[in-house]
């Protein structure tokens, strides 16, 4: 009988870390062997503690849209299931900068603009991870103690040829472009973290291999078990194309309208579905491969792609919001009529300015379009309806009695109307 009892603990127990590496590594790009994952996951049960996730963040760039929190919805699947995130943020490795991908030596931030970035990141990311489960660290409070003694210790660690190993600093150092000593510091830095925090994993982008392996050699080197590795790969925005960025305007960001960020992901092409629901939400991943069973099987993407804007918007704003703004798609997109929540445009008959001036001025105003050009511009071209018809030119529009729809483009609609109307 206790033998019995015996066997299912274990066979439950090798479930769960089964089921912790399925989580683990969903959507991974690439990652330590499994056989090294499952070890620790069960050497971390033996001793009955929580795996310590180390992230370190550059603290040059403070906007945060979905590409970023790719790693972020990582470790927040990662603390589900009790591990603790270590945030590192990067003011002495900052001061550097991350020389990742970069033709030139970049800009050194001051100690003013590194505080400042931290805390617009931490404000942030806070809405994507687990407070409770998380330690914050400047990694100032370990480096800003090194004498140089500790210095030259850790730079004997690695030798130029392996730095040279880097394509960013071997295209530089070949091309006779500045490199400066300094900024091979800034992968022996990182990597000196994870032994400051004692991390058993660490996560980063596929452009973080080098400084994220470097660090499994640096722990060995200072006698400490070396961390896991995971890496994310990079996503595609909105286009399906190119690498997320707001300068392309292909993002969606964590912090923008319930509405705009449903609608956004609508615009992803069909086969970028999956990678999204592996990447951007926290579903299981037997739930993931069942949808693209779903795809598989014939299911309209349109359906699939509408439960995976839904999802995205529901874990940044909430599900009541999630489902206004799948109720807005549906109003504007499917059944093309006027959404609940569009903005009325109140016309003065007493005023000298004409009609369709008036409206030009509201919608500029109200901050819909940047500039008049723009919307005059969008009016000669036909892209706009009033009742159904064709807006050419602003100065024909003449609003009688009753409520008018204006229709900008397929998605603005607002309500028209005389004052005291």
């Amino acid at each position: 009988m206790h033998e019995s009892v015996g066997k299912e603990e274990i066979m439950r127990e090798e479930q769960e870390i089964e089921n912790q590496i399925a989580i683990m590594l969903k959507g991974v790009a690439n990652h330590t062997e499994v056989s090294e994952i499952r070890e620790k996951l069960r050497e971390a049960k033996k001793e009955n503690r929580p795996f310590r996730i180390k992230l370190g963040l550059d603290p040059s760039a403070p906007d945060i849209h979905i590409g970023h929190s790719v790693v972020l919805r990582k470790i927040r699947q990662l603390q589900e299931l009790g591990h603790i995130a270590v945030i590192i943020i990067g003011d002495y490795t900052g001061m550097i900068g991350d020389p990742t991908g970069k033709s030139k030596t970049r800009k050194q931030l001051s100690r003013e603009d590194v505080e400042r970035n931290a805390n617009t990141y931490m404000e942030q990311i806070f809405k994507i991870i687990d407070r409770d489960r998380t330690e914050v660290h400047y990694n100032s409070e370990w480096l800003s103690k090194m004498n140089f003694g500790d210095v030259i210790e850790l730079a004997s660690k690695c030798t130029v040829a392996r730095m040279l190993e880097r394509d960013d600093f071997n295209n530089r150092y070949t091309n006779h472009l500045p490199l400066s000593v300094h900024e091979f510091f800034y992968p022996l830095m990182q990597a000196y973290d994870s032994v400051a925090v004692k991390a058993d994993i660490e996560l980063g982008g596929t452009d973080q291999t080098f400084n994220i392996t470097m660090g499994r050699n640096i722990q060995r080197d200072y006698g400490q078990q070396p961390q896991l590795t995971l890496f994310m790969p990079l996503l595609e925005g909105i286009d399906g194309v190119e690498k997320m960025s707001k300068s392309l305007g292909n993002y969606i960001g964590i912090s923008e309208e319930p509405a705009v960020i449903y609608e956004k992901v609508m615009k992803i092409p069909d086969n970028m579905i999956i990678k999204y629901y592996n990447l951007c939400t926290d579903v299981h991943p037997d739930e993931v491969d069942r949808i693209q069973k779903m795809l598989d099987e014939g299911a309209n993407p349109r359906d699939v792609k509408m439960m995976l804007a839904h999802e995205i918007t529901e874990l940044y704003t909430g599900k009541e919001n999630a489902d206004q703004a799948q109720q807005r798609f549906e109003t504007i997109f499917q059944q093309n009529k006027v959404p609940n929540d569009a903005l009325t445009i109140l016309i003065d008959p007493a005023s000298p300015l004409m009609h369709g001036e008036q409206m030009i001025d509201f919608l500029v105003n109200n901050k819909q379009y940047k500039s008049k050009s723009e919307i005059r511009r969008i009016f000669n071209h036909g892209g706009a309806k009033l009742d159904e018809e064709k807006v050419t030119d602003e100065r024909s529009i003449v609003i009688g009695e009753g409520v008018h729809i204006l229709k900008v483009g397929k998605k603005n609609f607002y309500k028209v109307q005389l004052q005291g109307n």
